[in-house]
């Protein structure tokens, strides 16, 4: 490679500006910035005391996220090619093509909400850079020592406002869990600890449920089997939203509790578990399911209920003949009603084994991500003779039971979301 500069006379940077920036993209598309790339890019800028206040703008935002390292350039490049991408989505949703096919809209909508959140960061940067720039311009030409402190202040502010900005930038960037736009089929089970495990079971659905009311997202029971005591021994729950998989993903597990028993006469802590399933909701295009693979059951209704309870084969029980999967449904009154539900979550479970099958070396069975139920496989601890909530997987406790099985649960969901992102990119190669 060879590079040739002329400096203009009438503009001594302007031919400057092209050269350089010429010469950072030839090592960009050369993969050179091991050794000879970043060293010439210095010695241009160290050897004609190139300015910060005279650098162009690209070259400016390049070198503060990394101009001499190529994930820094990359990222320009990726965060560009998104927001065009986005741009053109936009023109799509608007289009009579997309708008005459539910389907087509549907993707088109979920993509361009996808991309608004990155597209919004990456514009909220743009601005806090060229306000760098206008405050860098300001202390090399102003003379007012109370002026010029101010510039400095605001520059020292904006400089933390952008590193804050490209961390987010960074973690926005990083792959994207394919199932974290999907609906979710919730199910909870009593584990060890007889009658007060289902008195937590039902605790734990109340607390996502209220969770979920808090969210906006909607709720549907499919079905719920109740315990001698009015606990319940196994609930399935469906929940619609806006990224819902991406929040309720990290509950999968064993969740104990530690409390004394309403039926302890001596005030004795006891020890129970539930288990906490979060599968992503198959649509029926990516399951496809055979009629002839299915025993289909009808019995009626049992529990509480109005007079169709027990008078109409109501009750719907799916068994996928392949897999041995059965679902029961008797929640609705409705037999076409009841025979949806247990079809919904029968492709979700079907959808789950596909994806162990394709990913089995970062998927675990859904037997393996809730465990046997036993107490020593925990995830979280809720200890209300202490009134903590300790998540053992980050280390994680906070003082405040009551207010979490109320459905406070943004603190710690944020915190292992958090945990997630700093793990990705630890290992994340953001120069692809």
């Amino acid at each position: 490679m060879k590079w040739e500069f002329q400096q203009d006379a009438k503009d001594p940077w302007s031919n400057f500006e092209e050269f350089l920036i010429s010469c950072g993209n030839d090592f960009v598309k050369n993969r050179q910035f091991d050794q000879k790339g970043p060293n010439l890019l210095r010695f241009c800028l160290s050897g004609l005391q190139f300015d910060l206040a005279h650098e162009p703008a690209d070259l400016k935002l390049s070198k503060r996220m990394g101009v001499f390292n190529p994930v820094g350039v990359h990222m320009l490049e990726r965060l560009r090619e998104l927001e065009a991408r986005y741009e053109k989505l936009s023109e799509e949703l608007s289009d009579e093509k997309i708008l005459g096919s539910l389907k087509r809209y549907r993707e088109t909508a979920r993509a361009h909400s996808e991309l608004q959140v990155v597209v919004d960061e990456y514009r909220h940067y743009l601005s806090i850079s060229r306000q760098i720039a206008d405050a860098q311009s300001l202390i090399v030409e102003e003379s007012d020592p109370e002026i010029l402190q101010m510039a400095r202040d605001e520059l020292t502010l904006l400089e933390r406002q952008e590193q804050d900005s490209e961390d987010r930038l960074r973690a926005l960037l990083l792959p994207r869990n394919p199932n974290d736009g999907k609906n979710v089929i919730l199910e909870i089970r009593a584990g060890t600890g007889g009658d007060e495990a289902t008195l937590f079971a039902q605790e734990v659905l109340r607390m996502y449920s209220r969770y979920a009311d808090s969210k906006r997202w909607k709720t549907d029971l499919v079905s719920v089997t109740y315990s001698s005591v009015g606990g319940m021994k196994e609930s399935i729950v469906s929940i619609e939203g806006a990224g819902v998989f991406s929040r309720l993903k990290f509950e999968s597990g064993v969740h104990r509790v530690q409390r004394v028993p309403e039926t302890e006469t001596q005030g004795r802590v006891h020890t129970s578990a539930v288990t906490v399933a979060v599968l992503p909701e198959a649509d029926e295009l990516e399951v496809h399911i055979e009629p002839n693979d299915l025993r289909i059951d009808t019995f009626c209704s049992s529990g509480p209920g109005g007079q169709s309870v027990n008078t109409t084969y109501s009750a719907i029980r799916i068994t996928h003949l392949p897999t041995g999967e059965v679902v029961t449904c008797q929640d609705e009154k409705s037999w076409h009603k009841n025979k949806a539900k247990a079809m919904k979550v029968l492709r979700s479970r079907l959808y789950e084994k596909a994806m162990e099958q394709q990913q089995q070396e970062i998927a675990e069975s859904r037997r393996a991500m809730v465990g046997s139920g036993d107490r020593s496989e925990k995830i979280r601890t809720y200890n209300f003779p202490q009134n903590r909530v300790t998540d053992h997987r980050i280390g994680l406790t906070v003082h405040r039971l009551e207010q979490v099985l109320e459905g406070s649960l943004d603190d710690i969901i944020d915190a292992l979301a958090t945990h997630e992102q700093t793990e990705a990119l630890k290992t994340a190669d953001l120069s692809k």
